[in-house]
């Protein structure tokens, strides 16, 4: 099967194996094979590799989701005499049960929220309520419990921060310009310059 290349007419494109359930997509967006996206908003230009999940998460600009990422994976109720669904979705098992829509919207108010250009890497699984801000990187298999600051890379499990891709000063910067906001015309007329400039002196070209 040939590679599933973006649309250049700005439409998604989705892989006819994904599930997508009030789903919101921007422009550009690929959605890979297996790929799960329910209730959730994926930004311009991001794409979800194959058999990645995003349930519940608002999804920013540009950013780069590798296969089999979990975002906001499934809670189960620990608290309770049982874990299992029988507990909150019942009536898949019982005529006349009802869903426990408590639990439901417990769900809902624990949604994630990844900032854009965020890098997020094989596997790695993001729990239930966490914010992950612009610019950062979740390292290969990385289990992220916590909210993770603009432009800090965190690895393990549970995820720790690493080191910051730039410099404090940088980021702030790179925050203030929100290239990821430019109209697209204006993003194609940088694309050069994001691939052979430093990003110091790219910044110091598009800045004001």
């Amino acid at each position: 099967m040939a590679r599933q290349a973006p649309s250049r007419d700005g439409e998604p494109v989705v892989h006819p194996s994904a599930d997508l359930r009030n789903a919101v997509l921007g422009r550009f967006v690929e959605i890979k094979r297996d790929v799960v996206v329910r209730n959730s908003t994926v930004g311009d230009f991001s794409y979800m590799d194959r058999g990645s999940e995003a349930l519940y998460a608002t999804i920013g600009k540009f950013c780069a989701i590798a296969a089999h990422a979990r975002i906001n994976a499934v809670a189960h109720p620990m608290e309770r005499v049982t874990q299992h669904k029988i507990s909150y979705r019942p009536n898949e098992y019982f005529k006349g049960k009802k869903l426990d829509q408590g639990f439901r919207a417990r769900r809902v108010a624990a949604s994630v929220t990844i900032g854009h250009d965020v890098w997020i890497g094989h596997g790695a699984i993001v729990l239930p309520g966490v914010t992950v801000g612009t610019g950062a990187v979740l390292g290969a298999g990385a289990v992220v419990t916590k909210d993770v600051a603009p432009y800090r890379i965190v690895v393990g499990v549970p995820a720790k921060p690493l080191r910051r891709r730039f410099p404090e000063p940088i980021a702030e910067r790179l925050l203030a310009l929100a290239w990821w906001d430019w109209p697209v015309e204006r993003v194609e007329a940088a694309v050069d310059d994001m691939t052979a400039l430093s990003v110091e002196a790219f910044l110091e070209k598009w800045e004001g």
